[in-house]
């Protein structure tokens, strides 16, 4: 049975910086260590991790809401596609990204729970403090 993952972070910076980071091919790449493409439009397709993760925007609010279709590629051709939302709040210096992941199928969950963590929030902290931008000589 498809399952919800909730989690919320809080990282540095202004929620539209964040915001555009996330939506922002080369960064968003920089920051997971993997080539992205991603578009800010409506329908249009994305992938990361080498295609292992696929999907479709579905809708933005510039600064503050993405709303993407998505799909790994080890999922069964029976699980639905799942729906991720993220809202970006501003907290002082701060962003609060809330995050909520629908119809997560059940034999992914935990490793994708844990994935947002590993893939995205632990990178995304690093590269906010300059070590995901050091070059590969240091």
């Amino acid at each position: 049975m498809p399952r919800i993952i909730q989690q919320t972070v809080i990282l540095h910076g202004p929620a539209e910086q964040l915001y555009d980071m996330y939506l922002d091919a080369k960064i968003h790449g920089e920051i997971t260590g993997s080539p992205v493409q991603i578009s800010r439009e409506a329908g249009a397709e994305f992938h990361a991790f080498n295609k292992m993760l696929l999907g479709k925007m579905l809708h933005v609010i510039p600064g503050r809401l993405i709303v993407q279709s998505w799909r790994a590629a080890h999922w069964k051709s029976e699980d639905l596609d799942s729906t991720l939302i993220l809202t970006f709040w501003p907290e002082g210096e701060n962003c609060r990204i809330e995050l909520v992941h629908v119809n997560v199928p059940d034999h992914d969950f935990d490793d994708a729970n844990q994935g947002w963590e590993k893939y995205y929030w632990i990178p995304w902290r690093a590269y906010l403090e300059g070590k995901g931008r050091q070059s590969k000589d240091e």
